[in-house]
């Protein structure tokens, strides 16, 4: 008999920034299979938020985001270890970048 395997479907992929470390900027890259409403956020090594990167309904395909190391008011962000993390449906990961001066 045949037996049927299972392919889990990926439906969102979050990618390490490039450059790590950085200064000034870095992409961030992530995949969607679907069309869906997607939130992307960086927060400090205290769990802070730094600034919502992107919180829209995004197209299936790759996707880039450019952080330019700066919070939410516009002020330039302090060296250190940052994560940032991507929210799709019921996906919810995290990594962490180094921002060096």
């Amino acid at each position: 008999p045949v037996v049927a395997t299972m392919i889990p479907v990926v439906n969102v992929q979050l990618r390490q920034n490039v450059p790590n470390p950085f200064n000034p900027t870095t992409q961030i890259q992530f995949v969607l299979t679907g069309r869906q409403h997607v939130v992307l956020s960086v927060y400090d090594s205290n769990g802070r938020l730094v600034r919502t990167l992107l919180n829209d309904v995004r197209n299936s395909g790759e996707q880039n985001v450019t952080w330019d190391g700066r919070d939410g008011a516009g002020r330039t962000a302090a060296s250190g270890i940052y994560f940032y993390r991507l929210e799709a449906g019921s996906f919810n990961e995290s990594r962490k970048m180094l921002l060096l001066k």
